[in-house]
């Protein structure tokens, strides 16, 4: 009798398996089909990859590396990643933090001295939420990064009162680099690829400025022409669909940096459509459940999308910009929901 029922039991584990085996293969062919009904009619060029429950399901590559149309993507490729990056040097702040080398709350004129008196007035938190009063860089006398700090130099007078207001702009980015920098004594290129890359196995991955690396996608738009060269500045991230993931992953998880430190970068103003250094984070008694960053530059767009909850991951990385990667993410989501 006994056996009976074990062999009862095996019998049901197999038949249960076996349907959520179809069921999986079944939203993979789904997305499959949508993948390239978009890259068909020609408004997805570039690299997409799925997690659900821990366990890669899709990973493809659709188009072409660059404007010329002769070489074929691979998962190998590597894509700039655009405001996405801007999570490491959030990152590398609250590492430093958790060493006891900062705080969130120090001034920036602590670290950079040198600066106008404004820095006594901006504190490093300030940074991360994009309420520095700092004005927007000054690009058309921009050519490398003594030149950013040479124009932060010069800026007299903020904006608004730090912390009463909101202004999204790279001067913020670019201050944090330089912090990174002064408390840690070394670049902060290498302090990314010293202590974020390698560690988290992030192999693949390159900060600006690089020279003769093989498999970068090139941007470029829909009259085949490719986006500018990058200015010499430290900061971009070209990366594959693989190691965004690793990333999402290893941050989620804390691993790169503890709990408590993930809910403070991913706190927001207090106004709507404003974003954290997470972009958009949700959070449940300051439980991470909801992250969601999107970044664009020249014709490369990126869309990472993590919900923790339902655990699940979405990887987009595009080099033809057309303007529907938020389109194709919610039609992945409600098969992957379904």
């Amino acid at each position: 009798m006994k056996n009976n029922k074990c062999s009862f039991l095996i019998v049901i584990l197999i038949v249960l398996l076996i349907n959520n085996l179809s069921a999986q293969n079944n939203k993979v062919n789904q997305i499959d089909s949508i993948m390239n009904k978009y890259y068909q009619n020609g408004t997805f060029n570039g690299n997409v990859l799925i997690s659900k429950n821990n366990k890669l399901i899709y990973n493809n590559s659709f188009g072409y590396s660059d404007e010329t149309k002769t070489t074929k993507l691979t998962t190998d490729y590597r894509f700039n990643i655009g405001s996405i990056t801007k999570e490491f040097s959030a990152v590398a702040l609250l590492k430093l933090q958790e060493q006891g080398k900062l705080n969130l709350d120090d001034k920036v004129s602590k670290f950079i001295p040198e600066l106008p008196k404004w820095s006594n007035e901006v504190a490093i938190k300030d940074l991360l939420k994009y309420t520095s009063g700092i004005p927007d860089v000054n690009w058309k006398k921009i050519k490398n990064d003594k030149d950013l700090f040479e124009d932060l130099k010069i800026i007299d007078s903020l904006d608004f009162i730090p912390g009463t207001n909101y202004d999204y702009n790279n001067n913020n980015i670019f201050l944090r680099h330089f912090i990174v920098e002064r408390v840690s004594g070394i670049n902060y290129k290498e302090y990314v690829e010293k202590f974020i890359f390698k560690p988290c196995k992030m192999n693949s991955s390159l900060m600006t400025p690089f020279e003769n690396e093989h498999n970068i996608a090139k941007g470029f738009n829909s009259n085949l022409i490719r986006d500018k060269k990058d200015l010499p500045i430290t900061g971009g991230i070209y990366i594959t669909t693989t190691d965004l993931l690793k990333w999402a992953n290893l941050l989620h998880s804390g691993k790169i940096i503890n709990k408590k430190s993930l809910y403070e970068i991913g706190q927001s103003f207090n106004s709507e459509e404003t974003q954290s250094a997470l972009g958009n984070a949700t959070y449940k008694n300051q439980n991470l459940i909801l992250h969601s960053h999107h970044g664009r530059v020249g014709n490369y767009e990126a869309l990472l999308i993590s919900d923790i909850v339902e655990k699940f991951t979405i990887v987009l990385l595009d080099n033809n910009y057309k303007g529907k990667i938020f389109e194709i993410s919610e039609a992945i989501i409600t098969i992957l929901k379904k």
